[in-house]
């Protein structure tokens, strides 16, 4: 006996109807698989977070590991983030900078693992007692951004802070929307836009930078750590840092005199300290010197105290702060 004779068309269509109901209700997407549809996106600090959030749009939830006003360095993490991170769909991070995140990615095991650094050369920089930049070793670049040959250079001392360059960070930005498209294939195309848009405000902030850089009473400036390498090598400036690109490392005397030396030879009128870092040495420094003192942003977290809301607004304050230290023309 054939049963579905015995059923009445509309019962079947209904019944057919709120099959098709519920399975949408629990589908998502197909990389996800949340109930919203969004894929959960793991940042390891601001820099990284800024970028999932304007490159991934609505399509994304984005959670980051290092709190408003922590010191990115410094991060520890709790064993209940640790366990999230193993369920995340894609985590962005950046090697190098935070040892106990990288410690905690390498052990979630997540396919969608996207380091940064090899998404563009990274290179060496000066320490502290050197401010000028130095071409290093370059990354490779993976499918997921994995462990593999290209960390060598960061091994051996790579500045982390890609970051602070415009073009670099373009660069990156451009390899997390092609990731963001590889895992999340059904949204490529909204990735594709955001990054687009994204790439098109990092590109006129760098020509900011060029033409607001470009004539200079001095091309010296002191900083409280040397996060600023990428961005002195872009504009043809010279970074001296008090300390090096650890921000917790202590200068030694013979380096504050060194210090004093160079910003009386290059005509140095301001000492940079930072919002998320300690800024008792810059000030001593200044003081003793006779020098002013001004922020300069690395950027590793936002806070209410940042000269900006997000990214593109505190660069903008930092060049303006650099222009008016470096006497700009």
């Amino acid at each position: 006996m054939n049963v579905r004779r015995l059923i009445p068309t509309t019962a079947l269509a209904g019944a057919v109807a709120l099959g098709l109901v519920t399975l949408s209700a629990c589908g998502g997407t197909s990389a996800s698989g949340k109930e919203d549809g969004k894929l959960d996106v793991v940042a390891s600090f601001y820099p990284m977070q800024f970028l999932a959030e304007r490159i991934g749009g609505d399509h994304v939830s984005v959670t980051t590991l290092t709190k408003p006003g922590v010191e990115p360095h410094d991060l520890e993490l709790k064993p209940k983030q640790i366990g999230e991170l193993g369920e995340a769909d894609y985590i962005l991070y950046l090697k190098g900078i935070q040892p106990a995140v990288d410690d905690a990615i390498k052990q979630a095991g997540v396919k969608n693992t996207v380091d940064a650094g090899t998404l563009t050369e990274l290179e060496k920089h000066g320490t502290a007692t050197d401010g000028h930049a130095h071409e290093g070793e370059g990354h490779g670049q993976d499918e997921h951004g994995g462990e593999h040959d290209a960390h060598a250079g960061e091994e051996a001392g790579a500045d982390p802070h890609i970051w602070l360059d415009p073009v670099k960070y373009t660069e990156v930005a451009k390899g997390v929307g092609a990731s963001l498209e590889k895992a999340d294939p059904d949204n490529a195309a909204a990735y594709r836009k955001n990054t687009d848009e994204l790439v098109k405000k990092l590109d006129a902030l760098h020509g900011k930078f060029e033409r607001g850089l470009r004539n200079t009473r001095t091309k010296t400036f002191i900083t409280t750590h040397s996060a600023f390498g990428y961005l002195a090598e872009r504009y043809g400036l010279d970074q001296e840092g008090i300390s090096g690109v650890d921000p917790e490392s202590e200068p030694s005397p013979a380096r504050i005199k060194e210090l004093q030396d160079t910003a009386k030879k290059d005509d140095v009128t301001t000492v940079f300290f930072e919002t998320l870092a300690s800024d008792k040495t810059a000030k001593t420094l200044a003081r003793d010197t006779g020098l002013g003192t001004d922020v300069l942003d690395p950027l590793e977290g936002i806070t209410d105290r940042s000269r900006g809301a997000d990214y593109i607004e505190v660069m903008e304050a930092n060049l303006a702060a650099l222009q008016k230290a470096l006497g700009a023309k």
